[in-house]
């Protein structure tokens, strides 16, 4: 896990000079699609900076998102199958579609029609508010 984080801080401070001034300043969920469609590489899998970068902000979305899902109706998304080569793929066909769109339009896609399951979850339970 700790090689995983060193190599991903790695990879943001090397995307940010490799792929300019967007990533840097608005992170890779805020660029548009037709700017990050370019830079997404799927046959390099996760030895791309970028694609490395791109996957770890799904996983984080997406986990968001289940927070959200289970605190609403104690359902959940099982990110088993969410493996790089099929985020990667996901993202790049989509953005190629909707460049004028954000990478996050295609997440909240999938989460909508992703099969939830669910969960023992007490609404309530995450308390971000004092």
């Amino acid at each position: 896990m700790r090689t995983l984080l060193s190599v991903l801080f790695a990879s943001v401070i090397a995307c940010t000079s490799v792929a300019g001034e967007p990533l840097l300043s608005q992170g890779i969920g805020a660029s548009k699609c037709g700017d990050l469609a370019a830079d997404i590489k799927p046959a390099e899998g996760l030895f791309n900076q970028v694609n490395l970068m791109l996957y770890a902000w799904v996983q984080g979305y997406v986990s968001a998102a289940n927070v959200a899902l289970l605190e609403y109706d104690s359902k959940h998304i099982d990110m088993t199958d969410l493996d790089a080569s099929r985020v990667l793929s996901m993202i790049l066909d989509y953005c190629k579609a909707n460049p004028d769109k954000r990478p996050g339009n295609a997440l909240d896609a999938f989460i909508k029609t992703a099969k939830k399951s669910k969960a023992q979850w007490k609404t309530g339970t995450v308390e971000w508010d004092e």
